[in-house]
């Protein structure tokens, strides 16, 4: 597996890791075949949040099945999130916590749930239009000094939201974990079409993409496979021929998967992103982690974003 330096950070992580939030509802054997799979392709990165499967269940079914399939701490990277706040196990009925004692027993009950001394990646879940930028900075000091966390960075932050963060934190930002696919593409929709009246010229993200590439702040693309909002995916979905017709002829030239060559577009980008990917199948992880491998034409890469349904000015 091809490693990247996330956040120039000297952390060299796979390009492609494994989002646990799906892990929720396995028995503990079926999440250690997970990943047992996932190591065995080179996806040794770990990606969790304090309220995957109703408040934290994921990260404790995660740590029975790493005793079950006997991984050693040193083998794995392992990343958490905080300061989404759910009422229920997914999604609506949310709040959130940027607040000092709220990250700081956040992390403390991540890594008692996990059975593991420290992280090595731990974000701000989406942004808290609350924070304190100074309570953020102290409870990241507080959490760094102790040892439990080696590394920081966000979620779906704009890019005036990490400078005003950044001022006050003394630790690097090393990730920015976004929505990015085929599908969702507004981050470089703006990029082509500066100057232009038309709606992809709209500027969703203030500019996201470039000033992660300038600050060396790895983007963490996840859901690379949504096909939309309301959630589903686009590979093999009746109302994308033309796009999947495209996918299928280039997994037939690179002898991959449907969602390998969807993994591989990503890459593509020169932005050095790093990929999260949500399958609990281990045949289907085997068959993603081969989009590290691939090596994409520029010809190919704009022959799906077309596609997709994007134009070009």
């Amino acid at each position: 597996m091809r490693t990247i330096n996330l956040g120039a950070s000297g952390l060299m992580a796979p390009a492609i890791s494994l989002g646990c939030m799906r892990m929720r509802g396995l028995e503990t054997r079926e999440a250690a075949n997970v990943l047992e799979a996932a190591m065995a392709a080179g996806m040794n990165f770990f990606d969790h949040a304090d309220m995957y499967g109703g408040m934290g269940r994921v990260e404790e079914i995660f740590a029975a099945a790493v005793k079950e399939a006997g991984i050693k701490r040193e083998d794995m990277m392992v990343q958490t999130k905080c300061g989404l706040v759910r009422s229920d196990d997914f999604m609506y009925n949310a709040s959130y916590n940027f607040s000092k004692e709220h990250i700081i027993s956040s992390a403390e009950g991540s890594l008692r749930r996990l059975n593991m001394d420290y992280v090595d990646v731990f974000l701000l879940h989406r942004p808290d239009t609350l924070m304190e930028p100074a309570e953020v900075a102290a409870a990241f000091d507080n959490l760094h000094s102790r040892g439990l966390v080696k590394h920081f960075g966000v979620s779906n932050q704009s890019a005036g939201q990490m400078k005003l963060l950044q001022k006050y934190v003394g630790h690097k930002l090393i990730v920015n974990q976004m929505q990015f696919g085929v599908m969702h593409t507004g981050m470089i929709d703006f990029g082509f079409n500066v100057n232009m009246k038309n709606d992809a010229s709209f500027d969703h993200d203030g500019g996201v993409l470039e000033y992660c590439r300038l600050e060396n702040i790895t983007i963490q693309a996840w859901s690379p496979f949504r096909l939309n909002e309301a959630g589903g995916i686009f590979i093999n979905h009746p109302d994308l021929p033309k796009l999947n017709e495209v996918i299928d002829g280039l997994a037939e030239k690179y002898g991959a998967t449907k969602e390998a060559i969807a993994t591989a577009w990503i890459l593509r980008h020169p932005a050095d992103m790093q990929v999260i990917v949500g399958s609990m199948n281990a045949a289907r992880i085997a068959g993603i982690a081969k989009a590290a491998d691939i090596a994409m034409t520029r010809g190919e890469w704009y022959e799906i974003y077309l596609a997709a349904g994007n134009k070009l000015p």
